[in-house]
C-alpha cells in the first residue's frame, strides 16, 4: 500500500480575498465512525510475491462474460433450449424464455493444484446424445469432453483429450463416439479433426476424469469454422479458411478430401435430406455444394478439386449462420446487417425480417411438434429472437441485459462517459443498451429487463464498405430524487458529410403506462461543445425548485426550471426553460454536484471549485487547489454535506467547508478514476487503476476513506476496469449494515457488476442445478428411455420391501430416491413400504371407560384440557383412530336421513323450452325470458354465474324464478388520453 501525504494547512490569504472567504476558525472534527471489520478471503496475484496481500472486494456480473458464441440447441421435443456461455450451459424454456436450470462444470475438473479456476474452460461444443436425447455432449478449451444428465443437473462422464476442443459432432450410426476438431495453444492456425471413442480405458474406468480408449485421426485442416455429419451419417465435412474438406465414414483412414472455395468460409449447414451442403463465407455468398458422390473419394495427388455449386448472394458482409428448413425447402441466413433472409430454393427468391435488434450470430430451428414452426436467433447483444414461419413476424424475444455488440460501430473510448443511473420509483437501473442511441432498464430484484428506451431515434444500418457509420451516442443520464424527471444528452461528432449535433432530452415518467415520455428537446445546450456535468437539485419539495444545472465545454453554466402554461383546451402543460447562465471567469468547468439537501452547487473549475447559491447564483467560496492543475469533480460527503471531497489527476483533497481549511491531502501513485460519496455515512471511495506499463491484466484499487484521516481505511481490488460507478441506494437498503458500500459499475468489457460490502441479490432463476422440469418431460424421459451405454452407471438394484423396512427411518430411506428417475422400480412395488417407513403409528390410547373414576369438576377441566389438545395435536397419516358410536347417535342420523333423504322434493312446473331460432336452440337465460317478456334469476341463496362467450349458463328447470336486477356490465372501448410533447 502507497504511503499517503497528508497535509492539513489554512487556506492562505491571498485565496481567501480573492474567494470572499471568511478567516479559517479552529474548529474540532467530529470523530468519524470507525471502518467494521469483515472477514474477507484474500486474494493473491499468481506467480507475484508480494510483502502485503490486496483483499479482492466482493462482486457479482448482472450480465453474461459476452453472447453465446455455441449455436443454441433445442432438446427433442422442442420444449427447451441449451445456450452455453463461459463455462456452464443454460437451459431455456421456449415458451416462457426463463432460465429453468444452469449445467456449472465443478470446480474440481477446471482448478490446478494450487486451486485456482482455469482461465480456458469456455464450452465450444454441444449436441444432444443421439442414443439417448436426455444426454448432452459438450467440449471445451480445456480439452475436457463432458457428458451431462440435463434434466438431474448431473455430470455423468469427463473424458480428457489434453488438446482444446472448438467443434463437436455426433451421429446416432456411431454408437459410443463423437467426432471432434482439436488444436493445441501454439498452433491454433492448424486443428486436427479426430474419432473419440467415449469408452474409458480399463485404468481409468473408476476415475473422476478419464482417458478414452480409442482416439484416431481423421485428418488436418486450417483453423475449422464448421464440422458436421450429414443427416444419413455417410459423409463428414468440415471448412476451414478457404476450403471445405469432405471424408466418406465408410472409411475414415482415407482422410479428406478438399474442394476450393473462392472466398474464406464462416459457417456450415447440412440438407435434411438431400447428400448436398451449404456455406457461407466472409463476402456474403451463400453456396450450395453437389460434391457428395463416389468420385469425391478418389484422389489426385497434387491437386485441389472444386465442386459443382449453386451462389445465393444478398448479405452485404460476412454470412453467420445458415440452417435449412425442417422440410429442406427454404435456407435461412444471418448477419451483421441485423436482417433474417429466408430464401427459397427452388425458386431463389427471398423473404426478409429487417430490424431484429442486433446483429446475428446464430439461426437455429425449433423442432417442437405438432406446432407451427419458428426460427431462433442467437443475437450479438447477448439476446434471444423468436421469429414465427406462418407470419414471418417476431413473436417474442429473450433478454437479460443487453450487451453493446461494438460489430457495426466502434465502441467509445474509455474516456467517454458511460450513462448509469438509479430510478427511485422502480428501484431500477437505467443502462446503456446495444445499440448506442438507447437505454433499457433492468430491475436487479428479478433479474429482468423491464423496457427499452430509443432515445436518439436512428436508422441502424451496418458498416459502408469497410468504414462504420457513427451513430448518435447517449453520454449522459441524470433522474431527479422523486423520480419523475429524467434528463439524458446524446450527442454526434461532426464529419465530412455531416455536422455535429448535441441534444439534451428531458423526460417525464408516466406512472400508469410506466414508461417515459419526451417532455422537452434542448438543441445545443451548450453550443456544439459537450456537456461536462448534469445533475438535478436534490430534496426539493415543489416543483418551482426543481432546477437542472448543466456544464460544458463553452464556460457557462446554465440553470434549467419548469415553467407552466394553460392551452386552449384549459390542460396545465409542463416543459423546461433557461434560467440563468453564468460562469467562473475564464475558467473551463468539468463538474457539477449538489449539497445533500440541496443549498449548495459546487462547480469544479480548472484548479477551483466554486460554491454558489443556486437560487441567487451568488458565489459564496472558492476553494483553490494548487495540488492539480485541473479538478475532475468534488463531491459534498456526508448527510450533513459539511465536508467536500475533491479529485485530480492523481490527488485527493478534503475541504471542511466550516472552517474553510483543508483538512488532510492524499497523493496516489496511479491514475484516479472516480470518486464516489457514501450516500449516508462520512465517508467516500477512489477509484484508481494501475498504469498499462505495470499491470498484466484490468484491474481497480479502491480506496475508502473517512474525514478523520488521510490514510484509507480500507482497500480492496477489483478484477476490472470501471467506465462509471454509482452508489445504489436500494441495494444499500438490503446490507446489514448501513456503513457498507454498494456500488454498481459498468466495466470497459460492457459488462454490468454490483461491488461492495455485503453484496446481496437475489439468485436469478434457474442460476444454480436447481431442477424445474415439468412432469410431461420426466414422464417422457421414464417412457422413452433406451438401454445405457456402458459409459454410464449401473442402475440401483430392485430392493424387496423387506429390505426397505429395515433401510431407517427419514433421511436413511430417502437415500433410495438419489438415482435417476428412469433406473428406479415402478412406484407402485415401493410405495407402501417407503411410506411405513417415513410414518410412525400413533401409540394406542386406553379406552376413556377404563379410566378410574374422578371428581366431576377434575373431570370437566380434563375433558376441556383433552377437547383443547386434540385440537392441536396433529393427525399422522396412516394411523386410524378407533371411535364407538352409541345408540342413540344411530338413531338420530336414520331419522335425518328418513326425513331429509328419503322424502322427494315437491313437483314444479316445468317451463316449456323456446323454438330452435335459426335451427339453433337458445339456452334457459336471458335471451329466452326477455324475448317472452320476463327475466330470467338464478336458483334463490346461489351467486349468479359469469356469462362466457356471451351466452347465460343454463338455469336448473327446478328452480323457483324471480325477477333480476343485476345491472349488465359494459367495456368502454376508444378512450384516449392526450399527451402534451415538447
Amino acid at each position: 500500500m502507497p504511503v499517503a501525504v497528508a497535509k492539513t494547512r489554512a487556506m492562505p490569504a491571498s485565496d481567501a480575498k480573492t474567494s470572499g472567504a471568511k478567516v479559517s476558525q479552529d474548529i474540532p472534527l467530529p470523530d468519524s465512525p470507525k471502518a467494521p471489520s469483515h472477514p474477507r478471503k484474500r486474494r493473491k496475484a499468481k506467480g507475484k510475491q508480494t510483502d502485503e496481500e490486496e483483499e479482492c472486494w466482493s462482486w457479482k456480473s448482472l450480465t453474461d462474460s459476452s453472447a453465446s458464441r455455441v449455436p443454441p440447441l433445442f432438446t427433442k421435443d422442442g420444449s427447451y433450449f441449451f445456450s452455453a456461455v463461459g463455462p456452464s450451459v443454460k437451459i431455456y424454456s421456449t415458451a416462457t424464455g426463463e432460465v429453468i436450470s444452469t449445467l456449472n462444470v465443478p470446480a474440481s475438473s477446471t482448478s490446478d493444484d494450487a486451486g485456482s479456476s482455469s482461465q480456458s474452460d469456455v464450452i465450444t461444443a454441444t449436441v444432444l446424445n443421439p442414443h439417448n436425447s436426455f444426454q448432452l455432449i459438450t467440449g471445451s478449451l480445456d480439452g475436457f469432453i463432458r457428458v451431462w444428465d440435463f434434466l438431474d443437473a448431473v455430470l455423468l462422464q469427463t473424458i480428457n483429450l489434453s488438446q482444446s476442443i472448438f467443434h463437436l459432432t455426433a451421429h446416432e450410426k456411431f454408437r459410443d463416439c463423437v467426432v471432434v476438431a482439436v488444436a493445441r495453444p501454439t498452433k491454433k492456425k492448424t486443428s486436427k479433426v479426430l474419432r473419440v471413442s467415449l469408452r474409458p480405458t480399463n485404468a481409468t474406468a473408476g476415475l473422476p476424469i478419464q482417458i478414452s480408449s480409442n482416439v484416431s485421426g481423421v485428418g488436418k485442416t486450417r483453423s475449422t469454422t464448421g464440422l458436421v455429419f450429414s443427416p444419413s451419417g455417410a459423409w463428414l465435412v468440415a471448412t476451414a479458411g478457404h476450403k471445405a474438406y469432405v471424408c466418406s465414414t465408410a472409411d475414415f483412414k482415407a482422410g479428406f478430401t478438399k474442394f476450393v472455395s473462392p472466398e474464406r468460409l464462416t459457417c456450415l449447414a447440412f440438407h435434411p435430406s438431400e447428400e448436398y451442403f451449404a456455406t457461407g463465407d466472409a463476402s456474403g455468398c451463400i453456396r450450395l455444394w453437389y460434391c457428395l458422390n463416389e468420385d469425391t473419394s478418389v484422389k489426385t495427388v497434387g491437386v485441389q478439386k472444386t465442386a459443382q455449386t449453386t451462389t445465393l448472394h444478398w448479405h452485404a458482409h460476412a454470412v453467420s449462420s445458415i440452417a435449412f428448413t425442417g422440410n429442406g425447402a427454404y435456407l435461412l441466413s444471418g448477419g451483421e446487417e441485423a436482417v433474417f433472409v429466408i430464401w427459397q430454393l427452388h425458386t431463389g427468391k427471398r423473404e426478409y425480417v429487417p430490424r431484429v435488434g442486433a446483429p446475428i450470430l446464430h439461426v437455429t430451428l425449433s423442432k417442437a411438434k405438432d406446432e407451427e414452426e419458428e426460427y431462433l436467433l442467437s443475437l450479438a447483444d447477448a439476446s434471444f429472437v423468436f421469429i414465427r414461419a406462418g407470419s414471418l413476424k417476431i413473436s417474442r424475444a429473450i433478454a437479460r441485459i443487453k450487451l453493446d455488440p461494438a460489430i457495426s460501430h466502434d465502441r467509445p473510448s474509455k474516456s467517454t462517459a458511460v450513462p448509469l443511473a438509479i430510478h427511485s420509483l422502480t428501484s431500477t437501473l437505467i443502462l446503456p443498451s446495444s445499440h448506442p442511441t438507447s437505454l433499457q432498464t433492468f430491475a436487479p430484484s428479478t433479474s429482468k429487463l423491464v423496457s427499452e428506451l430509443e432515445v436518439s431515434p436512428s436508422n441502424r444500418v451496418s458498416r459502408r464498405d469497410e468504414k462504420p457509420l457513427e451513430p448518435s451516442r447517449i453520454e449522459r443520464v441524470v433522474v431527479c430524487d422523486s423520480g419523475e424527471w429524467m434528463a439524458t444528452i446524446d450527442s454526434r461528432e461532426a464529419d465530412e458529410a455531416f455536422r455535429g449535433e448535441v441534444y439534451m432530452k428531458i423526460w417525464w415518467w408516466d406512472r400508469k403506462a410506466g414508461f417515459w415520455i419526451l417532455n422537452t428537446r434542448i438543441d445545443r445546450p451548450h453550443g456544439l461543445r459537450k456537456v461536462t456535468g448534469v445533475a438535478f437539485r436534490p430534496k426539493t419539495r415543489d416543483q418551482d425548485s426543481l432546477f437542472l444545472v448543466t456544464t460544458g465545454e463553452d464556460g457557462n453554466v446554465k440553470a434549467w426550471r419548469i415553467r407552466s402554461t394553460k392551452t386552449k383546451s384549459g390542460d396545465v402543460e409542463d416543459f423546461w426553460v433557461a434560467r440563468s447562465t453564468f460562469r467562473f471567469r475564464s475558467e473551463i468547468p468539468t463538474d457539477v454536484s449538489w449539497s445533500p439537501e440541496g443549498s449548495l452547487l459546487a462547480v469544479s473549475v480548472g484548479p477551483y471549485v466554486a460554491i454558489y447559491d443556486p437560487d441567487t447564483n451568488a458565489l459564496l467560496q472558492v476553494l483553490t487547489c494548487a495540488e492539480c492543475k485541473v479538478v475532475s469533480s468534488a463531491r459534498f460527503v456526508g448527510v450533513s454535506g459539511r465536508f467536500l471531497a475533491v479529485h485530480g489527476a492523481q490527488d485527493v483533497m478534503l475541504w471542511d467547508l466550516i472552517s474553510q481549511t483543508m483538512r488532510w491531502h492524499y497523493h496516489s501513485p496511479s491514475a484516479i478514476d472516480q470518486l464516489i460519496s457514501h450516500p449516508e455515512e462520512e465517508a467516500f471511495a477512489v477509484f484508481e487503476h494501475p498504469s498499462s506499463t505495470t499491470a498484466e491484466t484490468p484491474s481497480t484499487r479502491v480506496l475508502i476513506f473517512r474525514p478523520s484521516s488521510p490514510s484509507p481505511s480500507a482497500s480492496w481490488t477489483l478484477p476490472f476496469q470501471l467506465r462509471s460507478v454509482i452508489s445504489d441506494p436500494f441495494l444499500n437498503s438490503l446490507s446489514s449494515d448501513p456503513s457498507f458500500f454498494t456500488l454498481v459499475g459498468i466495466t470497459q468489457s460492457w459488462t454490468v457488476v454490483v461491488f461492495g460490502d455485503g453484496v446481496k441479490l437475489p439468485d436469478e432463476e434457474g442460476a444454480t442445478a436447481q431442477v424445474k422440469w415439468s412432469q410431461r418431460e420426466r414422464s417422457s424421459r421414464t417412457s422413452s428411455a433406451k438401454p445405457r451405454s456402458p459409459m454410464f452407471p449401473p442402475a440401483l438394484p430392485y430392493l424387496p420391501p423387506s429390505m426397505l423396512r429395515n433401510h431407517g427411518r427419514g433421511k436413511g430411506i430417502a437415500e433410495i430416491f438419489d438415482a435417476p428417475a428412469y433406473l428406479m422400480p415402478p412406484l407402485e412395488s415401493l410405495f407402501d413400504s417407503v411410506m411405513d417407513g417415513f410414518l410412525t403409528a400413533r401409540p394406542e390410547e386406553k379406552p376413556r371407560d377404563s379410566r378410574p373414576e374422578q371428581e366431576p369438576d377434575r373431570r370437566e377441566e380434563e375433558e376441556e384440557m383433552d377437547v383443547d389438545a386434540e385440537e392441536e395435536t396433529s393427525v399422522v397419516m396412516g394411523a386410524r383412530i378407533e371411535r364407538h358410536i352409541n345408540r342413540q347417535e344411530m338413531d338420530g342420523f336414520v331419522d335425518l336421513f328418513v326425513q331429509y333423504a328419503i322424502k322427494a322434493p315437491p313437483r314444479t312446473q316445468q317451463p316449456v323450452p323456446p323454438p330452435p331460432v335459426n335451427g339453433i336452440h337458445k339456452p334457459n337465460g336471458h335471451a329466452w325470458n326477455h324475448r317472452n317478456g320476463g327475466h330470467a334469476a338464478p336458483p334463490v341463496a346461489t351467486r349468479v354465474s359469469t356469462k362466457r362467450n356471451g351466452i347465460a349458463p343454463k338455469v336448473p328447470n327446478s328452480a323457483p324464478t324471480v325477477p333480476s336486477n343485476a345491472p349488465s356490465s359494459a367495456v368502454k372501448v376508444g378512450k384516449k388520453r392526450k399527451k402534451s410533447l415538447g
